[in-house]
């Protein structure tokens, strides 16, 4: 098929999202409260047009005021070429000469491998994005805890405290890196400290919860040794247990279950709609910990990144 009669460009603004919209995702019904936040910029949205017809569309996600975007979520097509067309085009536009692409994350359903028609969308997804440098780094897990789901006792191994501070949280996230099975902590190990990749996390995630941080938890022995911590919170869409992790030298006693079931209480007493989390396919010990807790696999996605 020829591409050189493609226009590849970005849209105008919020009067153009019924063309970007021609194609569809899960994403959609967000796009316009995300422009009116300046989550998303119109330079961030492009589009492949043949003779006035969409045929691939990508849309970049980041926070208000930062100059380049967060992650790549919106990415359609019906021509894997004028996809990966699109991709090229687009970076080349949006980021600086020699800066690494944004991660690309896409929500498929759980089964998606076996659904015909859906494994093939999914994989010429990855195709486009594979022909311009990417690979797959993630599958992970989504899940859901509703209101009415009971809320598991914690036990009484644990005692929980607030957080003390910034230093604390940053002194244990860097202590759980050792080990890790979160294949994104894994991937920034292999560019920088394990200090520097939990300020990454950090500064890219937690820092930017828009609820108050005192529903943060330190889990202790009785003698007040850290086991581990919680991060209850809420984020631009929803309430979400941001980051648990137990440290190195007491996993495998069944620790995650007890500070699962202290970030879902205390979520569960604010009257929250629902809480989301997600973790790694490969992360065994984390979804096994979120089913008894009444949290339900409802998604997962795919997430590819740029060397």
């Amino acid at each position: 098929m020829n591409h050189t009669d493609l226009t590849l460009r970005a849209v105008s603004g919020p009067g153009e999202l019924d063309l970007f919209c021609q194609l569809t995702y899960a994403l959609d019904d967000e796009l316009a409260d995300d422009l009116a936040t300046s989550r998303r910029r119109p330079e961030w949205m492009w589009v492949a047009l043949r003779g006035g017809e969409l045929v691939a569309r990508a849309a970049w996600w980041g926070r208000p005021g930062q100059a380049a975007p967060f992650l790549l979520d919106v990415f359609d097509l019906e021509d894997v070429a004028a996809g990966a067309s699109l991709l090229r085009s687009a970076l080349a536009a949006i980021l600086p000469a020699g800066a690494r692409p944004p991660a690309y994350h896409r929500i498929v359903p759980t089964e998606w491998r076996e659904e015909p028609g859906t494994r093939s969308m999914v994989e010429d997804r990855m195709n486009a994005l594979e022909q311009t440098g990417a690979r797959l780094l993630a599958e992970r897990l989504r899940f859901e805890w509703q209101p009415g789901t009971s809320v598991v006792p914690t036990g009484n191994r644990l005692v929980f405290r607030k957080i003390r501070d910034e230093d604390e949280v940053l002194d244990l996230m860097t202590r759980v890196l050792a080990g890790t099975l979160d294949a994104h902590s894994r991937d920034n190990l292999t560019r920088m400290s394990a200090r520097a990749a939990a300020i990454r996390h950090y500064e890219d995630e937690l820092a930017h919860y828009r609820s108050p941080r005192d529903g943060w938890r330190v889990a202790t022995l009785p003698d007040g040794t850290p086991i581990g911590f919680v991060t209850p919170a809420r984020n631009d869409y929803h309430p979400v247990i941001g980051h648990l992790a137990v440290v190195p030298e007491h996993r495998g006693n069944g620790y995650l279950d007890d500070i699962l079931a202290e970030g879902t209480r205390i979520l569960a007493a604010q009257q929250v709609p629902r809480i989301r989390a997600a973790t790694d396919l490969g992360n065994v010990p984390m979804a096994n910990a979120f089913r008894p807790a009444g949290y339900v696999n409802f998604e997962r996605t795919i997430t590819m990144s740029w060397p």
